[in-house]
């Protein structure tokens, strides 16, 4: 058995870097989750359900999502412009993932001090 030596290693050469690079960042997370429990949603709808996010930020982060191939965007020709979004079959295969942290934030959350 030989002994891993972090001096040989490289971080950015891992799975978990790897799936770091596509679900980390501030609002890729929430994103996800929102379409894994909600399924298919318009871009208004998550506006709304993510507090604090700006429009530019939800649309960018979308935007890279979809480039990522986890996020697909249906755009529906008609006025006003319809456009709904929902994950890939790539973006649900994070959804033991995204399951996973929800068990644990339900087990480990710290009670809210009542004040």
């Amino acid at each position: 058995m030989s002994v891993r030596c972090i001096a040989n290693e490289r971080l950015d050469a891992t799975g978990f870097s790897y799936t770091l690079s596509l679900i980390g960042g501030k609002y890729k997370s929430t994103i996800l989750y929102t379409l894994m429990e909600f399924e298919v949603v318009r871009f208004n709808e998550m506006k709304k359900y993510i507090a604090g996010i700006s429009y530019k930020t939800l649309s960018a982060t979308l935007k890279e999502l979809e480039r990522d191939q986890l996020v697909h965007r249906e755009e529906y020709p008609q006025i006003p412009p319809k456009v709904e979004y929902s994950l890939t079959e790539r973006g649900k295969s994070l959804i033991p993932i995204l399951d996973g942290m929800c068990e644990w934030g339900d087990e480990h959350r710290l009670p809210v001090d009542a004040g």
